[in-house]
């Protein structure tokens, strides 16, 4: 498959444009991920005009709204990266963008826990960097994350199904802009949905059941907020549990009973902690092929992302 295109912080590939002219390399973003995404590298301080190496920076004044100021001299560069933001934030629009890898507790890339400090210097709060915060205001639907969260195998299997779904939802928007498209890409993922939220598989399938009295603008707008909401709360074992047990349930009436057994105990042994997610899904997509299931066959939830990734290993 061609290369999904994601935003990342530059200093995570390697490129010095850090304050003290270094880098920050992330050889999981760029030897790993870097099989499957095509970078678009983004340094907020050196685009907007700073040089390397610079003085350090950081965060002062009401969270809402800080400037971002340096720490020794005291230089106020709010509005330079204000204005440098708001060029970028339309030169990344046509990007197509389907995920972002941010640089944690950045002031200006970071996406959470980033120091805001008091006129006095002390500690005060925390908030999000201008720029990562302004991308996330920008892009609410496309999935961000930044370094340090990306190696929590949870948080990691959660944003990169998130960006692969995104990705298949920007091809939706441009190959099958149209009703049969949406109902085709709802059937597909119900089970990934199932598996983050029961509550917003039941939604988006009342969305869809009255599609033809909505707008199609409104439609796909209104879908596309809710999958988002439903793929950021996390798939934890007792939900994939769940979805695991269902799928077992289409090989009720194919199976002996020794094997519908085995199913049964892989099951339960992965509900347990013995078992990593990978090992019933691979047996259920044993069975699926075997038996020809040609609506399991479609699935999303069995093949969400590259086995390479390994994203399924651990328990």
């Amino acid at each position: 498959m061609e290369k999904i295109r994601i935003g990342v912080s530059s200093c995570l590939l390697g490129e010095k444009v850090r304050y003290d002219g270094g880098h920050k390399h992330d050889r999981y973003i760029t030897d790993t991920l870097g099989n499957f995404f095509e970078y678009i590298s983004v340094c907020p301080e050196v685009e907007c005009g700073l040089p390397v190496p610079r003085e350090a920076m950081h965060l002062i004044g009401d969270y809402k709204s800080p400037r971002l100021v340096t720490i020794r001299t005291g230089i106020d560069h709010t509005e330079k990266m204000l204005k440098w933001i708001e060029k970028k934030l339309i030169q990344l629009e046509k990007e197509n963008l389907c995920g972002f890898i941010f640089k944690s507790r950045s002031p200006s890339s970071g996406i959470k826990d980033v120091k805001i400090y008091s006129p006095s210097g002390m500690p005060s709060g925390k908030g999000a960097g201008l720029f990562g915060g302004a991308f996330i205001k920008n892009f609410p639907n496309i999935p961000v994350i930044d370094e340090g969260r990306l190696h929590d195998p949870v948080l990691r299997e959660n944003f990169i199904e998130r960006v692969f779904i995104f990705y298949k939802w920007q091809k939706l928007l441009k190959d099958s802009y149209n009703l049969k498209g949406l109902m085709d890409f709802h059937t597909k993922h119900k089970l990934l949905i199932m598996s983050h939220s029961q509550k917003h598989l039941s939604l988006l399938g009342k969305l869809v059941a009255g599609a033809k009295s909505k707008y199609k603008d409104n439609l796909f707008a209104e879908y596309i907020n809710l999958l988002t909401e439903a793929m950021k709360l996390i798939a934890t074992v007792k939900k994939n549990t769940n979805v695991l047990q269902h799928i077992a349930g289409y090989f009720k009436n194919n199976l002996p009973h020794d094997d519908k057994q085995e199913l049964l105990d892989i099951i339960d042994n992965y509900h347990k902690g013995f078992l990593p997610l990978i090992v019933p899904v691979t047996l259920l997509n044993h069975y699926t092929r075997k038996f020809n299931t040609s609506y399991l066959k479609d699935q999303a939830y069995l093949n969400p992302h590259p086995l390479e990734l390994m994203l399924r290993n651990h328990v």
